[in-house]
């Protein structure tokens, strides 16, 4: 087996995963990560990129919301002390951010990245609809 995954919903899955590390060759890597984030974050997330791509600006210029979040993503890694890799852009104008998908994030870290998301707006001036929500309720 060159790779496999497996979400542990069940003792089933959980048999499994032991079966496949007990019969793994020397040398093979195991990660085990957090549930991934749920839809509902994954919903937020990207109603606060929206928020911020409508709303702010760094130096008077604005950006999109997959620019918002390749900064936001870069950010929060650099403050966690994560490893982000510079490649060089094909046309040798620059470097580009290259790093962990916002969908490879745990249910833990993508709400720590939103917190994150929601001090620096905070700092901004940027006000989220789902902070207008709760002042009208």
């Amino acid at each position: 087996m060159s790779r496999a995954m497996l979400t542990l919903r069940s003792t089933a899955e959980r048999e499994q995963a032991i079966q496949w590390v007990r019969k793994a060759p020397t040398g093979s890597r195991v990660e085990f990560k957090g549930p991934s984030r749920s839809v509902d974050q994954n919903s937020r997330f990207w109603a606060m990129l929206t928020d911020v791509a409508v709303q702010g600006r760094i130096n008077d210029r604005r950006f999109n919301t997959e620019q918002w979040k390749t900064m936001f993503m870069a950010a929060y890694a650099e403050e966690r002390g994560l490893e982000i890799k510079h490649l060089p852009a094909l046309n040798r104008a620059g470097m580009i951010p290259c790093g962990r998908s916002s969908s490879d994030l745990s249910v833990s870290e993508m709400s720590e990245l939103m917190e994150w998301i929601a001090a620096w707006g905070a700092e901004n001036g940027i006000k989220f609809h789902d902070q207008e929500e709760l002042e009208d309720a």
